[in-house]
Formats: C-alpha cells, sequence, structure tokens
C-alpha cells in the first residue's frame, strides 16, 4: 500500500478565501460615514447631538452586523399569504420569516422610528424629535434593510394624517397604538393608493365609499397596496354623490379589525411577486363594504393625502442617500483590497473615476436630504420661508436622488466584478431594491412635474430656494460664490422657462435636475467652508467642484478634459486625511 505524503507547497499555500474582496459587514456604518456626523454637527443643536450619538452608534453597529445579517434571510424568504385557516375560514393572514419579525422589534420596538417625531420619551428625548435626528436613523438603518422602511415610513406618515384630520374619538381609538414601542399593542401603518385605473393619474380612482350612519362602506379594488398586512390603512375613495376626477376623492381610514375583534370586510387577493423590497408584503386586495372612517374634509381627500404622499418623498430621499452610502463603501472595501496587475484596484485610473462616479452623487444627497431635513423642523416651528424651501427641495431630492441610486448600485455590483451579481453578496440586493425608489410616491416625471408645475409655477418655491442657497455661499472663496451664484440664477431662468409654457413638458425633467445639482453644490460648498473654518475636514468643497464639472458644464465628449487639480482632489477624497480649508479652497475654484 502506498504511504500518503503531505504536498507541503499546497499546505503552505494561502487561503483562497483571502483572494476574495471583503464587504461592510461587521463594520459600523455609523463610525464609518464621516460625512454624515460632519453634517450632523452643523445641522443639530449640540444639546441633540449630544444625546443622539450613543443610539446613532448603536444602529450603526446593529446595521452593519445583526441588522444586515437579518435582512438577508428576510429576502430569501418572503413572505406567504395564507387565505384560509385549517377550519376554511377566510383569514388571509401573511406569515413572515422571524428574522422579518426581528428586524420590526429592532425598528419598532428598540428604536422607535415610526413614533420619534411624535412623541416624547423616544430615545429617552423629552420631546418629539426634530426630522434631521429622525432621518438620519433612517438613512443608517436603509443601509442594511430597504423594505421594511415602508411599513415604517406609512405608520410614521398615517399617525400625521390621524393627527391632523382625525376626530377625538378615532385620536383615542388609534394613535396611542399607532406611536406604541409595545409589539403587542402597535397598530401598524399601510397607505393604499394604485387601482388599476389609477396610478399616477388618480382621476380614473374607482373604489366607491356609501354612507352607513356614521361611518362608510368602501366597494372595489387596490392593485399595488404595500405594507398588505397594516392594522391602520389610509387611502382614497370616491364618495357615491361626489363629481368625478381627482377632486372628488376623499380620505378614509380603514381598520384591519373591527372593535369587536372581527376583521374588516377585505380580504387580500394574492401577494406581488416583486423584483425588490421582497420581504415587505405588497398585495392587491379586494373591497367587499369594508367600514372606514373619513378623515377631514370630504372633498379635500387628495390635498389631504398628499401630505402623507411629501413626507414619504423625503424619506425616500433620505433611504436612497443611505442606500448610496453603502454601495460606496460596498466599492471602496472592493477597490481597498482587490489586487489586479500588480496592485491595488484603487490605485487604477479609471477605478479611480467609477467611485468618484458613486462618490459625487451619493454626497450631494447626503447634503440635500441633511439640509431638507433642517427647513422641515425650521417649517415645523413656523418659518414660512423654510417652508416654502423644504416643499420644492423634497420633490427635488426624491426626483434626483432615486434615480442616482440605480446608477450607484450598479456601478458598486460593477466594482466588485462576478461576485456582485451573485446572491451571497448584498449587490444584487442593493441593485434590486434601488429601483423601487423611482416607482413608489410617483415616478421620475411625475416628481419632475410636481417641481415645475408646482413648486415652481404656483409656489415660486424656487426664488425662496435660490435666496437660502446664496445666503449659505458667504464663507466660500469669491470666484466660487460667483460661480455658483450664477448657475443658481440660470438654473431658477431655466425653472421659470419651462413653468411658463405647460403646453410642452419635454424640458421639466432637465430643469429639475439643474435646481437639483446646484443646490447640492451650494450646500457642499458651504458645509466644507464651514467645517474647514473650525479647523475640520474642507472636502466637501472639492465635491461641490466635482458637482459642478461635471453635472452643471457641458463637455466635448471628442475633447477629454485632463486636469491635474481634478486628479489632486480625487486623491484627497479617496484618501483617510482630513482636507485643509486652504488645499479645498486652491482645488474648488476654477482654474
Amino acid at each position: 500500500m502506498a504511504t500518503a505524503t503531505i504536498d507541503r507547497r499546497a499546505a503552505a499555500a494561502p487561503d483562497p478565501a483571502e483572494l476574495i474582496a471583503p464587504d461592510c459587514r461587521g463594520l459600523n456604518f455609523y463610525r464609518l460615514d464621516r460625512s454624515l456626523r460632519d453634517l450632523l454637527d452643523l445641522h443639530m443643536e449640540p444639546k441633540l447631538r449630544a444625546a443622539m450619538e450613543p443610539h446613532l452608534d448603536r444602529l450603526g453597529e446593529i446595521a452593519g452586523g445583526k441588522l444586515d445579517e437579518l435582512a438577508e434571510i428576510a429576502d430569501k424568504h418572503p413572505p406567504v399569504l395564507h387565505p384560509r385557516d385549517r377550519f376554511g375560514r377566510e383569514r388571509d393572514w401573511v406569515e413572515f420569516h422571524p428574522a422579518y419579525r426581528e428586524m420590526e422589534r429592532i425598528a419598532f420596538g428598540d428604536f422607535g422610528m415610526h413614533a420619534m417625531a411624535h412623541r416624547e420619551g423616544v430615545l429617552g428625548w423629552p420631546a418629539p424629535l426634530p426630522y434631521i435626528a429622525k432621518y438620519a436613523f433612517q438613512y443608517l438603518f436603509a443601509q442594511a434593510e430597504f423594505g421594511l422602511m415602508c411599513p415604517i415610513n406609512v405608520t410614521d406618515t398615517g399617525a400625521v394624517l390621524v393627527e391632523r384630520y382625525a376626530d377625538d374619538g378615532l385620536k383615542r381609538r388609534y394613535l396611542p397604538r399607532m406611536l406604541s414601542q409595545n409589539l403587542e399593542e402597535l397598530l401598524k401603518g399601510a397607505q393604499f393608493m394604485t387601482e388599476r385605473a389609477g396610478g399616477s393619474d388618480l382621476a380614473g380612482s374607482a373604489v366607491s365609499a356609501r354612507r352607513d350612519g356614521d361611518l362608510w362602506r368602501l366597494y372595489g379594488d387596490k392593485w399595488f397596496c404595500s405594507a398588505v398586512d397594516g392594522d391602520v390603512v389610509l387611502l382614497l375613495a370616491r364618495p357615491e354623490e361626489a363629481a368625478a376626477g381627482s377632486g372628488g376623492l376623499g380620505l378614509f381610514l380603514m381598520p384591519r379589525h373591527l372593535e369587536n375583534g372581527e376583521r374588516n370586510a377585505y380580504r387580500v387577493a394574492r401577494l406581488k411577486d416583486k423584483l425588490g423590497t421582497r420581504d415587505m408584503a405588497s398585495g392587491e386586495v379586494i373591497l367587499e363594504g369594508a367600514v372606514a372612517y373619513h378623515l377631514g374634509k370630504i372633498d379635500r381627500g387628495l390635498r389631504q393625502m398628499m401630505e402623507m404622499v411629501n413626507l414619504s418623498r423625503m424619506s425616500h430621499g433620505a433611504r436612497a442617500a443611505g442606500m448610496m452610502r453603502r454601495c460606496l463603501n460596498e466599492a471602496l472595501v472592493v477597490a481597498r483590497h482587490r489586487r489586479a496587475f500588480g496592485r491595488a484596484v484603487i490605485e487604477h485610473p479609471l477605478m479611480r473615476r467609477q467611485l468618484m462616479k458613486l462618490m459625487v452623487p451619493a454626497e450631494q444627497a447626503l447634503s440635500v436630504f441633511a439640509f431638507d431635513a433642517a427647513m422641515m423642523d425650521a417649517a415645523r416651528a413656523g418659518d414660512a420661508p423654510a417652508e416654502r424651501v423644504m416643499r420644492i427641495l423634497t420633490a427635488l431630492l426624491k426626483f434626483r436622488a432615486c434615480r442616482d441610486n440605480l446608477r450607484v448600485a450598479t456601478g458598486a455590483m460593477e466594482a466588485r466584478g462576478g461576485n456582485g451579481y451573485i446572491e451571497d453578496w448584498v449587490n444584487s440586493r442593493l441593485v434590486r431594491d434601488a429601483h423601487i425608489g423611482v416607482l413608489w410616491e410617483g415616478t421620475s416625471n411625475i416628481n419632475a412635474l410636481d417641481v415645475i408645475d408646482r413648486a415652481v409655477a404656483k409656489a415660486r418655491g424656487h426664488l425662496e430656494l435660490a435666496r437660502a442657497l446664496k445666503e449659505r455661499l458667504k464663507l466660500a472663496p469669491v470666484a466660487l460664490r460667483e460661480e455658483i451664484s450664477a448657475l443658481i440664477d440660470r438654473a431658477v431662468a431655466f425653472a421659470e422657462e419651462a413653468a411658463a409654457d405647460r403646453r410642452n413638458e419635454k424640458f421639466d425633467r432637465m430643469a429639475a435636475g439643474a435646481l437639483y445639482h446646484c443646490a447640492s453644490a451650494a450646500l457642499m460648498t458651504w458645509e466644507g467652508a464651514t467645517l474647514g473654518a473650525r479647523g475640520g475636514d474642507a472636502r466637501r468643497m472639492l465635491l461641490a467642484r466635482m458637482t459642478i464639472d461635471h453635472r452643471l458644464r457641458s463637455s466635448d465628449p471628442l475633447a477629454p478634459r485632463r486636469d491635474d487639480r481634478e486628479e489632486e482632489s480625487i486623491s484627497l477624497l479617496l484618501g483617510d486625511a482630513p482636507v485643509a480649508l486652504a488645499d479645498a479652497a486652491r482645488l474648488a475654484v476654477a482654474a
């Protein structure tokens, strides 16, 4: 018999697993994100900032660890609809994987993300938390888990409508439980808007409402109902005596269970088999005389519902910013650890440029959502100009950040290579989930129309936005301030031109994009100048320069620009060291 021998060359070979670039799992997503921490220093008052720091740090650790693991499991085990129980009774209940339920416990129970902007006591804060804090938590959470953000958000924003428009009896019945962190008593929200004939254009909505004493009964079908298992549903329906068109729609609250514990008279026909957000249940619902209560003025339903939609658009912007941050971090980890052709991938010029194509839109979205959240807080305190800024900026953020998320997610998948296409890694899920951002709460066309047709033409919000942006350019180098101010003026004029001719909508997206890019360039300039003047990191001024050059200036594709200063900026942005104000100012001013 031959004697077994040991191949010592094989034993000494490196572990093949070490040849695969790692990912971000196990990292603290908050500590990894200097940009977020810097902007919270700018936008949060110091006492709030200090109080939230340990909670943000804790969520950063959970998001990079346990939450990321749970999200991967839940994505691979989507919910299951059970139309009947074992006795044949119509009970249509949705079964979720335990991983999804554990994520609910983290979001609703531990952090109270649905309630923190409504009542005191969440995370120990003695008042409702400001929007800047709420959206910072959403931004971190979405880096690991996107699907659950839908029920979190619609519970949060649904509570806004109940607070504003429900009578005292309905408020007492539903609001405390909608804002509870006790999962045994929590009533989660839902929003059922879309019908087969009425998606973006709600004029064709056919669900009808019939008065039945002090309540109403709803009949018809809702075609796309996310968070279909919600306990308190906000939806639009047309009272029988109401006029046709979107102006005849009323806003209704429809409970999943009646006061006596019985199921309301609607059923889930099926769950949607979706490209992304697989772990969250979306379905088709048939209303068969379901009990509902009308909220607010019966002929103002759409206008009232749009308040919920606009808050959801802001949430989408924060989520897109968070997902782009995760994509950027994943690409950076690969580029720093993977070697190709004799050197680290991050040293190759093409990869360095690709990383900038991920970094710039991610940082733009962070700046715009943070400033928008600060404007929302000012508006809640009664600042009318801030409300006009928030109105236009929210639509701009939803329009552009969600679109950018598609490219950034795809670019990060490409940075990982073939492994990025495999479901073992997070990239494929990020790509799938990114696409819902351009569908929920209005497509890109709908949000561009909202910017130009309403926020510009009617509310004149672009003028207030321009004033706010120019006010924040005072610390910038003179030449850069003048350059961005001139671009803002051009973007405002372009938006007004688009708004003046409502027979021709073809420039609305371009005009909305120009406003967004100008806003982000101005904000990043202000952020970098302010942080740098405090002795901190002024790198955001370099990002402003790249936004101007690559998103607001035209270039000849047959005459590529060679810019040594941009190469120096890329090296600084890909490095870990803070960028000094003097260096940022030198490189950010146009040559």
